[in-house]
């Protein structure tokens, strides 16, 4: 998937070389979040759907974590898109996501996540992309529109760039708890009850 997402690739790849620094605002322009905004746990995560340990997560961790402390209104969770290589598909992911609109983004990204060992043995990415916009109620022409559009890329690339002026990223998965960068990796539910419970106490 060639394309206008090069820049986005360059900014993603700067930053993942650089050692880690002050944890990123609580809130940014563009977040997408699911729990009760006044939870007094807030879980950010810093993702990329082509990040084979996020997508592990998502599959093994991220449900009954969700059933236990969002759908419960115990956590805020808020996911922060940081493409990774191959930048372009990870963009390509995050924009359709964002095109079902918010109350279809999770299930987008649920579904890219779900993709990712599928394209990487077929190679082909679109398709991937194309049936992941198919689980928010995108057609396959709404999806490769959505891709292209600039406006979509220009605020992706905006909303990629605050997150890396304001702390550096070292890898992905990375979870922020509270404003304290807790781990940089896959979390067990274990450790994020144990990590939630000491938020909680705060």
């Amino acid at each position: 998937m060639a394309g206008p997402t090069r820049h986005i690739a360059v900014a993603v790849l700067g930053a993942l070389a650089l050692a880690g620094g002050p944890a990123l605002a609580a809130s940014l322009d563009g977040d997408m979040a699911l729990g009760d905004p006044k939870a007094k746990v807030q879980v950010i995560e810093y993702a990329s759907v082509t990040c084979t340990h996020c997508a592990a997560f998502n599959r093994d961790v991220f449900p009954a974590f969700r059933k236990k402390y969002i759908d419960t209104g115990k956590v805020h969770y808020v996911l922060r898109e940081v493409p990774t290589p191959p930048a372009q598909v990870a963009a390509a992911g995050f924009l359709t996501a964002r095109c079902a609109g918010k109350d279809k983004y999770f299930a987008v990204v649920d579904a890219m996540f779900r993709e990712l060992p599928v394209w990487i043995e077929s190679g082909d990415a679109l398709a991937s992309v194309v049936r992941a916009g198919a689980a928010g109620g995108l057609s396959e022409a709404q999806v490769k529109a959505c891709i292209v559009d600039q406006k979509g890329l220009d605020a992706m690339h905006a909303r990629v760039s605050k997150t890396l002026e304001e702390g550096k990223i070292e890898g992905t998965p990375t979870f922020v708890i509270n404003g304290k960068t807790v781990k940089v990796g896959e979390m067990t539910l274990a450790e994020l009850d144990a990590a939630i419970a000491q938020a909680s106490k705060r």
